[in-house]
């Protein structure tokens, strides 16, 4: 079972999801936990199904103190690189909690302060700590559900499915379609050799 918190009052874990999408947002999520959340079956987003992750976001709601999540747009992330826009996203989200933490974590190895709030850098924080966890629930399918929005709108790119990750039948359809407004153009949609 993934710990709590660190004993250290009302402390926020932080998390993202899409960093390595070639569409759409990069979207965070924070959460702050009371001491008695009871969330046993909470893990890393990225080792859960859909179904479990889609189950879990309604419980880790109703049980946080408080929660938020940010998107980051493919504009802005071309503009200041996809690490700056997740840590803005990050900083978003931290911003709209309301009590406000006393203390950060944040799953990976880069941040930037935040208000002058303590922070630590946990690597693989998502499968250590519950808020982190929770945090990384809340941002994949808050982003996962805006994909999905997205594919009726651009039902030819299977964001649905792939969520605009670089699968093969994504890139195939860059090759036919070109590209939209919610792809990142700094990154490399196509390989060189197609482009």
């Amino acid at each position: 079972m993934l710990k709590i918190q660190y004993t250290k009052g009302l402390e926020a874990g932080t998390d993202e999801a899409g960093r390595g999408c070639l569409a759409g947002p990069v979207t965070a999520a924070a959460v702050i936990f009371p001491s008695n959340t009871n969330l046993p079956l909470l893990n890393d987003s990225k080792k859960m199904t859909e179904k479990q992750r889609y189950a879990l976001r309604p419980e880790i709601e109703k049980q946080a103190i408080a929660f938020a999540i940010a998107h980051v747009y493919q504009d802005e992330i071309d503009i200041i690189n996809i690490l700056n826009a997740s840590i803005k996203a990050m900083h978003l989200a931290l911003e709209q909690l309301s009590p406000k933490p006393i203390h950060i974590v944040v799953d990976g190895n880069r941040f930037k302060p935040f208000k002058e709030i303590p922070f630590d850098c946990i690597i693989k924080g998502d499968g250590k700590y519950q808020n982190i966890a929770a945090a990384s629930v809340l941002a994949k399918t808050y982003r996962d559900d805006y994909m999905t929005l997205l594919d009726f709108k651009h039902p030819g790119f299977g964001w649905k499915k792939n969520k605009g990750y670089p699968t093969k039948s994504h890139r195939e359809a860059i090759k036919i379609f070109g590209i939209t407004k919610h792809h990142r153009v700094s990154f490399q949609l196509l390989p060189k050799y197609v482009q």
